[in-house]
């Protein structure tokens, strides 16, 4: 059942859902889920430049004492502000007898290394040279011209979304194993989502599917998400492939009108067994015209954790999704 379209004058954001439908009697996505349609969605994203951009993690996350550390792509970095609180990165290991740096602190802008005292400031010295860094006000980038091979450019393409200052962000992390490719597929495959996700999303139609000839790769997706019994929030959502390792999902009509969820996929390195691992980066930026959402935003340090633990029950299933599709690639089994 196609929800109704949504009002934004409407004064309450849910909606009571009429004639809910069974999971099992629901309409079968499986036929316009078409495996070309989402390959050829895919193959565009994965030709995309990237200017050797990698997300590695939360602006939040960023402490005065310590670095932020992460590995891309196989190669240890680490991740601080300087004394003039700008972000620094570069190598996680300590160029005079490679101690992880990962462990060091950082006084007054200076990174300390625990082994011997050798000090970074974020400039070159003995060895070490910072890479190039970006803070966009919710995420913290990297660029690696080394993993990237691509053109580099000075920073990178964040997708749009509503001004950090009067929306509510939380920024959720997981790690799987399987490739950045399986993660931006299962983004590209909204026709899952109230079949595999039916705690969170019902009556979903996807409204438009991109051509051949279409730049964004952009799917229309009309769907309710789920409060409490039969009450729902109906919203038309915009799914778009920027690049090889984002999808960004952007509502466009209903509660939570220009509200974006960006995904992005870093890849780590193998695992003890030579299995790619890839992080799940996602960023929600969450905003809304109704005058009760600066309530909102002030109880973000609360509102947090809650929308990080909905973000963690979708990606437990969706996680399990891209490493299955992994799984069935590295066999030769996959039938896409």
């Amino acid at each position: 059942m196609k929800p109704a379209r949504p009002s934004r004058t409407k004064r309450l954001p849910l909606t009571l859902r009429r004639g809910p439908v069974a999971w099992e009697r629901q309409r079968p996505t499986w036929r316009e889920a078409r495996p070309a349609l989402i390959a050829d969605a895919l193959r565009r994203a994965q030709a995309r430049p990237t200017g050797n951009w990698y997300v590695v993690g939360a602006s939040r996350e960023l402490r005065p004492d310590r670095p932020l550390a992460r590995t891309v792509a196989g190669h240890e970095a680490v991740l601080w502000r300087d004394t003039e609180g700008r972000l620094v990165a570069g190598p996680g290991s300590c160029p005079h007898l490679g101690a992880p740096l990962r462990d060091s602190a950082v006084r007054c802008g200076t990174l300390v290394c625990h082994w011997h005292g050798l000090a970074l400031n974020g400039t070159p010295f003995a060895g070490w040279e910072p890479w190039p860094a970006h803070d966009d006000g919710v995420l913290v980038w990297v660029r690696l011209d080394q993993v990237g091979a691509e053109e580099p450019t000075a920073r990178p393409a964040v997708p749009g979304r509503p001004a950090a200052a009067g929306a509510l962000t939380a920024v959720y992390t997981a790690v799987g194993v399987c490739e950045p490719d399986d993660i931006v597929a299962n983004r590209l495959d909204p026709w899952h989502g109230a079949w595999f996700h039916p705690y969170s999303f019902v009556d979903l139609t996807v409204a438009r599917t991109p051509g051949r000839a279409d730049e964004s790769d952009s799917f229309t997706v009309d769907v309710s998400f789920k409060a409490a019994g039969r009450l729902v929030a109906p919203v038309r959502a915009v799914f778009t492939a920027p690049g090889p390792r984002t999808v960004v999902m952007r509502i466009i009509e209903g509660e939570g009108r220009g509200s974006v969820v960006e995904t992005h996929a870093t890849p780590l390195g193998p695992d003890a067994l030579g299995r790619p691992r890839t992080a799940v980066v996602e960023a929600v930026v969450a905003t809304s015209e109704r005058p009760g959402f600066a309530v909102a935003r002030r109880a973000a340090p609360l509102l947090r954790p809650l929308i990080r633990a909905a973000a963690g029950r979708l990606w437990r299933d969706d996680l399990a999704y891209a490493e299955r599709r992994w799984a069935l690639r590295s066999s030769g089994d996959f039938p896409g």
